[in-house]
Formats: structure tokens, C-alpha cells, sequence
């Protein structure tokens, strides 16, 4: 029998390690909009728990707190 010496050029081989660069921007910018997103969750939940008077000192009433565009349209 005889034994062949196959090699394989590297450039050719795939690595499990490599990313698409579009893959990789498309995860990162799906992080940041979840980002942004847990925060204006967090932002909004913080003004519900303020009393009116509290709202009253900020310039809001409990009627915009609970409207979610003029309450994310402040930042």
C-alpha cells in the first residue's frame, strides 16, 4: 500500500472562528437597539413610580407618563 502525503492549503480551510463582517455588525446593532430599548423601559417604569407632585416638578402629568411617544420622545 502506499501512503499519500495529502495537505490541504490553509487558505482554503474555513475556520469555525470566522465571522462575516455583515453578521457581526448586525449582531452589535441588535445589542445597542436592546440596549436602548431596556433603558427606556427602565426610564419609563421610573417615572410611574413618581408621585404627581414629583411629575409636577419635572413638567409632566401622570397623563403624558403613560403615553409612551411623548415620554420617549423627552430623550
Amino acid at each position: 500500500m502506499y501512503s499519500s502525503n495529502f495537505t490541504i492549503p490553509a487558505r482554503n480551510i474555513r475556520s469555525s472562528r470566522h465571522i462575516r463582517p455583515g453578521l457581526l455588525l448586525a449582531v452589535i446593532t441588535a445589542a445597542r437597539w436592546l440596549a436602548r430599548k431596556m433603558d427606556e423601559r427602565r426610564n419609563c417604569n421610573a417615572l410611574m413610580e413618581l408621585s404627581d407632585e414629583h411629575l409636577k416638578d419635572i413638567g409632566l402629568s401622570r397623563g403624558q407618563t403613560e403615553s409612551d411617544v411623548h415620554v420617549y420622545s423627552r430623550y
